[in-house]
């Protein structure tokens, strides 16, 4: 297993990948899948070399990826990123998580950032768990701020200082 920069080949599958999660209503605010056409500008919009996209490679199949985005689009903010984390359902609970994020945390001095948040939802223990193991601690709690299926659901801004 390797992980790589993502290439635009590899967009199907990233969309594949978040699509699968949609339906547990614990990983993303999204309640439809979404279009890999729908997606293009959205990966084109990530900068190798300050806000990649990186996925986990087995056996030539992407099963994880990360990304890192600006954070609220101001200047002032340029060295703070939100980090998003998915993997492939059938490699959960093998650790992949674990090294996807030891991977873009490693990264980050180089793509200067000095500042990751993670948004999570409240009841994504799993995340929420991984999250803190790493060394982020809770710095926002939204209650209540999204509706997933009738059920108002709690919003956690985790945030972990890298250096700076």
């Amino acid at each position: 297993m390797t992980i790589r920069l993502a290439k635009q080949d590899d967009l199907p599958a990233i969309v594949n990948i978040y699509n699968s999660t949609i339906a547990s209503r614990l990983v993303t605010a999204d309640l439809t899948p979404v279009s890999v056409e729908s997606r293009l500008n959205w990966f084109l919009a990530h900068n190798p070399e300050t806000r990649p996209i990186f996925v986990k490679i087995h056996n030539n199949q992407v099963i994880a990826w990360l990304s890192f985005q600006d954070f609220y689009g101001r200047l002032a903010y340029q060295y703070t990123a939100e980090i998003s984390l998915y993997v492939d359902g059938n490699f959960r609970g093998q650790k992949i998580g674990s090294q996807m994020l030891e991977e873009g945390l490693n990264n980050c001095p180089k793509l200067k950032i000095k500042t990751v948040l993670g948004f999570i939802f409240g009841h994504n223990q799993p995340s929420l768990n991984l999250f803190k193991k790493f060394g982020f601690e809770t710095w926002g709690h939204f209650p209540k701020i999204a509706e997933l299926d009738h059920i108002d659901r709690d919003l956690i801004i985790l945030g972990k200082k890298i250096y700076g």
